[in-house]
């Protein structure tokens, strides 16, 4: 069963960096264009099937982080149709999602509600993910007071304990210390081996070969290939090392 799907998606952003005005907004309803926009996604399409394990490759600036977002359904794709079922958690930027006003404590199961577990399931749920993220003694602190590496470590926690049936993390393999990292990197193959579907974008690496049956090599917003993680990684290296 395909439970990721993409058909001729782009994705379309104003190069102004400010807010959307007036003006873009209808010309957008009047089909008119102008030099200010890009595509961070041009006309992608592909389909992930239940239990596959799938990287996302490509240079900064490649469109990796856009089609995440899109497919969290974060921000709707500008054309094109996207279909997504299944009950997916996502680790994106650090501490999306999270409240730096409300407690550890509170953001777990804030976090778990808005994913549909009932009240006895978030707290069935709260000690493994406390005990994951080694944040005992500050649990019940608000989250403005965490420091980047336990805010990190919190938000991995709860994506990857809250049973995703989708599991979809950016930069995966940068997660906190070295310790943390191994921790981290064992629970991602469990979720794995579990048969749930995984979308990871990192650089290509020995873990993420490991990790991933296949990959997708995005560049300037375009798939330049899809396949076997080992042909694709090795054609995407070849090209930096030409470039280079």
């Amino acid at each position: 069963m395909k439970v990721i799907e993409l058909k001729n998606v782009s994705k379309t952003f104003h190069r102004s960096g400010g807010q959307k005005l007036l003006r873009h907004y209808l010309a957008d309803i009047l089909g008119k264009t102008d030099a200010e926009q890009f595509f961070a996604l041009k006309d992608v399409s592909f389909s992930i099937r239940d239990g596959e394990s799938v990287a996302v490759i490509g240079a900064n600036g490649a469109g990796k982080s856009t089609l995440l977002s899109l497919v969290t359904q974060l921000v709707p794709p500008s054309t094109g149709t996207l279909d997504v079922k299944g009950r997916t958690a996502a680790l994106l930027d650090l501490g999306s999602g999270f409240h730096p006003d409300l407690t550890g404590r509170e953001n777990i199961l804030l976090n778990a509600s808005l994913l549909a577990f009932s009240r006895k399931q978030a707290h069935d749920l709260y000690d493994s993910i406390v005990e994951f993220s080694e944040l005992d003694d500050f649990i019940k602190e608000p989250l403005r007071t965490y420091s980047n590496g336990m805010m990190l470590r919190l938000a991995f926690s709860v994506a990857v304990n809250l049973d995703p049936e989708i599991l979809i993390i950016d930069e995966v393999l940068a997660v906190g210390d070295q310790k943390f990292q191994a921790k981290c990197t064992e629970k991602i193959f469990e979720i794995r081996n579990q048969g749930n579907t995984l979308l990871c974008v990192s650089h290509v690496s020995p873990t993420l070969q490991l990790l991933c049956e296949r990959a997708l090599w995005l560049d300037h917003g375009q798939l330049v290939m899809d396949g076997p993680i080992g042909e694709v990684a090795a054609a995407y290296e070849g090209r930096l090392t030409r470039q280079g």
